[in-house]
């Protein structure tokens, strides 16, 4: 019996050594959570929400509330350093992102979306060819045959 013992003893320190055989399913189980993120996290992922969603809202805004929106989404982003519990970079981190590659990513977003802004094509929607008869503005068929039918 005692042999028994000595070597149930020493396989179980044995197995110790030899790897462990996992699928992936099992492996990325170990990862997945089993509750709902706890109330402080859900609060700095709806704040993170929030400033990205204003930063791309507002990024080609031209009133003055959108403008100064996007400003302050920005500055929050790029911000860097701060000791601040709600800062950019601690929400990231305490998520489990890496600051630097979000910020990265919304530079690169927000570059895009300008340069897309100035390559746009402008549609008139009233044609340039108007042309005036005797001080009255005519522009298309219609206003040639109302012109002929009066005379002028």
């Amino acid at each position: 019996m005692m042999n028994e013992t000595s070597l149930s003893a020493e396989e179980r320190v044995a197995s110790l050594f030899q790897p462990d055989t996992l699928l992936p399913e099992q492996y990325l189980e170990t990862f997945r959570r089993k509750a709902p993120l706890e109330p402080e996290k859900r609060l700095m992922l709806a704040v993170l929400e929030d400033a990205v969603a204003c930063f791309q809202k507002y990024v080609l805004s031209r009133d003055n509330r959108g403008k100064e929106m996007f400003r302050e989404a920005e500055e929050w982003i790029l911000e860097e350093g701060s000791d601040w519990l709600f800062s950019f970079e601690n929400i990231c981190e305490v998520l489990g992102m890496n600051p630097q590659y979000v910020r990265q990513g919304l530079i690169h977003w927000k570059e895009m979306k300008l340069a897309a802004r100035f390559n746009a094509k402008i549609y008139r929607l009233n044609p340039r060819d108007k042309r005036k008869q005797n001080g009255v503005k005519v522009s298309g068929r219609t206003g040639q045959k109302f012109l002929k039918a009066a005379g002028r």
